[in-house]
């Protein structure tokens, strides 16, 4: 299965110049947040294939325009043809503001999502808007990840971990591709188009 992965800052090859080849064969958008909910709704009705979101820590606006014809996926497990994706939004608290938690907050969503993850037996994407602690992420407060992802990765392996939150832009080297213990780590800045199937996907991410 072929997925887009958005985050941070529009593609102007997606909205100012649309290109219907450019999204070929796509057959998911996942968004890790901090986008303009009118590109969302944008990319939905050109691409024809499902778009799921988490919030970004800049994206209070949704509350007053959400996405058209998007799903928000905060908290759950959602399955799409077979493949559970589990989403968690938001970034470390470091201002007054919606979307942002501390670490003991954070901890307490994941506690709450217990029996999805029984009932779903783990999951196989995990989709934040930070990244995880020590895993891509920043040593300043507003782009620290959250130990409790790297938790969620070390017990339930997931095939994926999509983040965005650090922009590749920063001038600070952070990957696009990252791989820790069975789990292949994605920034999804900005955008990437990868193979969920795909045993080597840093080889053929696009």
């Amino acid at each position: 299965m072929k997925i887009l992965a958005i985050s941070d800052e529009e593609s102007k090859s997606l909205w100012d110049f649309f290109d219907r080849e450019k999204v070929e064969g796509v057959d998911l958008i996942i968004s890790c947040g901090d986008l303009d909910p009118r590109y969302l709704s944008f990319l939905v009705t050109l691409v024809n294939v499902p778009v799921l979101y988490v919030h970004g820590n800049h994206d209070g606006k949704y509350e007053k325009i959400p996405p058209e014809g998007c799903t928000c996926i905060e908290d759950e497990i959602f399955v799409y043809n077979g493949i559970r994706i589990l989403g968690l939004g938001g970034s470390m608290r470091y201002r007054p503001g919606p979307h942002q938690y501390t670490e003991r907050e954070m901890r307490k969503r994941v506690a709450k999502l217990w029996f999805q993850l029984l009932r779903h037996r783990g999951f196989d994407i995990l989709v934040t808007h930070s990244p995880a602690y020590e895993l891509n992420d920043g040593r300043d407060l507003p782009h620290q990840g959250f130990q409790v992802f790297r938790n969620l990765i070390e017990k339930y392996k997931p095939a994926y971990f999509l983040h965005g939150h650090v922009h590749m832009s920063y001038g600070r080297n952070h990957k696009r591709y990252d791989h820790y213990m069975d789990t292949h780590i994605i920034n999804t800045y900005e955008k990437c188009i990868f193979d969920f199937e795909d045993d080597n996907p840093r080889e053929h991410i696009h």
